[in-house]
């Protein structure tokens, strides 16, 4: 976790993702061993960034939550961006991000908290979408911030948010590899196409105005006799006849993420894990989604 302050007036103030696990009767909270950020665009091979909540006017700086095997690079490539501005850039490993999460995802509106900025926590709203829950920015143990809570498990987050079709960090989103609006970033508010400029914003600007797409990352379902190695980034996923629809991208257990042909995946798809051995793979595109994709 960084913060960074500027003398430029009216800086919002960003906090980031979580991480780390819990859960409860009203709510499921998680905390991340590892730190996380949903991406725009910064680096010139991966990273987005996003905002959170405007912090107070004598604050005027923001929090950014990055995953935790970026935190150098990450630190050293604001360093480039900061020439001779009046601009200090600091860690704060003493920050604990948590996720916090209806027990029933069925129904993420019916979360009877408030959003708050304090001096010692903030609690906002997950901006990627509403069936991520809220996100808890603290020093202190979270659990006891939210009535009700439960500590969980940091492997059901993860499961939660391969089913919702949501990304994290560089392991679902390769630098070099993944593509903002391939990676569904503008659906998660992740890509501004307001602002400018930034590596790469002609191509994404241009693609996402003429509304062609062709591939995305879909939240997939394995069935059949897994590995137990898992199956690897770049996995080929086929069709029935052989061609190729996508590459499976991350996961765990029997759901993940997979880089599909939008035009493929209504149909039987399968990885072939040997000669004689495949595994069946259904994509499906998530209800949170906007109409005019699914």
């Amino acid at each position: 976790m960084f913060w960074i302050s500027t003398d430029i007036p009216n800086v919002g103030c960003s906090g980031t993702h979580f991480s780390d696990g819990m859960m409860w009767d009203v709510f499921k909270l998680t905390q991340l061993t590892s730190l996380y950020f949903l991406w725009r665009h910064l680096f010139n091979s991966g990273p987005f960034f996003y905002l959170l909540p405007e912090c107070p006017e004598e604050a005027p700086g923001f929090l950014l939550e990055c995953d935790s095997s970026t935190l150098d690079a990450l630190q050293k490539h604001l360093a480039l961006y900061k020439i001779r501005r009046k601009v200090m850039v600091e860690p704060h490993p003493e920050l604990h991000v948590w996720a916090v999460l209806p027990s029933t995802p069925q129904a993420p509106e019916a979360v009877p908290l408030q959003e708050r900025v304090g001096a010692t926590a903030i609690l906002t709203r997950d901006p990627r979408t509403s069936h991520m829950g809220w996100r808890l920015l603290t020093q202190d143990h979270g659990p006891a911030l939210v009535p009700g809570g439960q500590l969980g498990d940091l492997q059901d987050y993860h499961t939660h948010r391969y089913q919702q079709g949501i990304p994290e960090g560089v392991h679902d989103l390769p630098p070099g590899l993944a593509l903002p609006l391939e990676s569904n970033l503008a659906f998660m508010n992740g890509v501004s196409f307001t602002k400018g400029c930034y590596i790469g914003q002609e191509l994404t600007a241009r693609t996402h105005h003429m509304g062609v797409i062709r591939k995305r990352l879909f939240p997939v379902r394995l069935k059949g006799c897994l590995p137990t190695s898992g199956i690897g980034l770049g996995t080929l996923v086929l069709t029935t006849t052989g061609q190729v629809a996508g590459k499976f991208r991350a996961g765990q257990g029997d759901v993940g993420l997979a880089l599909l042909r939008s035009d493929t995946i209504k149909g039987p798809l399968h990885i072939r894990i040997s000669e004689n051995h495949q595994v069946a793979v259904t994509a499906s595109v998530p209800d949170w989604w906007p109409i005019a994709t699914k």
